[in-house]
């Protein structure tokens, strides 16, 4: 048993950096397919915009 502890505490660590991995790529995708951002101008911009027309 104490021949194979390191093994098993390695493989623990992989474990939790694998999950925590797959965790990040998750969310990070989910932030870039946000679409409700799009076309968004700030209210400022905007009556510049129109000022000029």
């Amino acid at each position: 048993m104490h021949n194979n502890t390191i093994y098993i505490v390695l493989g623990v660590v992989a474990v939790i950096y694998i999950v925590i991995s797959m965790n990040n790529r998750r969310v990070g995708k989910d932030r870039k397919s946000r679409r409700f951002m799009d076309g968004y101008e700030r209210k400022a911009d905007k009556k510049r915009d129109e000022d000029r027309k």
